[in-house]
């Protein structure tokens, strides 16, 4: 066990139905560091995510978070993630605006920004009332990011989250992950590409098929 980590875990297997995704998986995430799984599709990625997320209950093996077991503080464990998945995770009918509204109230915490500060870092400023069904799959995305900055989650679970990104949102989310690294939050992240993330910070974990 490393005492000074924020999520770690150890010896994690995984099986579905008769084939094992990964097996003896161990890793630890200090303050600042990030996680990113690659891997084939079927390689387990989005396992290994909800098992983290504790979604999911591993064959084996045991996580962590500031080396107490989350099936002991379920709660409070929970209450420190932000997740991503491929959908965007916002209400179509709702406004930009209000989408960071709800998700603030949701997180029932201080925000990390401000919902105004949020929605001009994501580059929404002025599409702010505009309902999210109006607005294109990229720009939704954005909504999600900005979702990421109205809380102050330390733990970042991100699965693909660069997709649907165009170049500019790419950046937008690199220097998100780096801020929020920044602050002493950790980041696990599921991505088929190496982004623009600072080198010496992450850890590189890969699955196979």
């Amino acid at each position: 066990m490393n005492p000074t980590a924020l999520l770690q875990a150890t010896n994690l297997t995984c099986e579905r139905g008769d084939r094992q995704l990964f097996a003896d998986l161990s890793f630890a995430l200090e303050p600042g560091e990030m996680l990113q799984i690659e891997g084939p599709n079927g390689s387990g990625k989005t396992s290994l995510l909800r098992i983290l997320c504790g979604l999911l209950k591993a064959n084996d093996g045991n996580v962590f978070w500031q080396n107490d077991s989350i099936d002991t503080q379920r709660g409070d464990y929970l209450a420190q993630i932000h997740y991503s998945g491929h959908l965007h995770g916002i209400k179509l009918e709702l406004s930009p605006t209000e989408n960071l509204v709800f998700a603030s109230a949701l997180h029932g915490g201080e925000p990390w920004l401000s919902i105004e500060s949020a929605l001009d870092r994501v580059e929404l400023y002025g599409f702010e009332d505009e309902p999210a069904a109006t607005l294109s799959a990229g720009q939704r995305r954005r909504i999600g990011l900005a979702k990421m900055l109205v809380s102050k989650s330390r733990l970042w679970i991100l699965d693909e989250p660069f997709s649907t990104l165009d170049t500019s949102g790419t950046k937008i989310l690199e220097e998100l992950i780096e801020m929020h690294l920044n602050e002493g939050g950790c980041a696990v992240m599921a991505s088929h590409s190496r982004h623009g993330i600072e080198r010496d910070r992450v850890q590189l974990l890969k699955l196979m098929a």
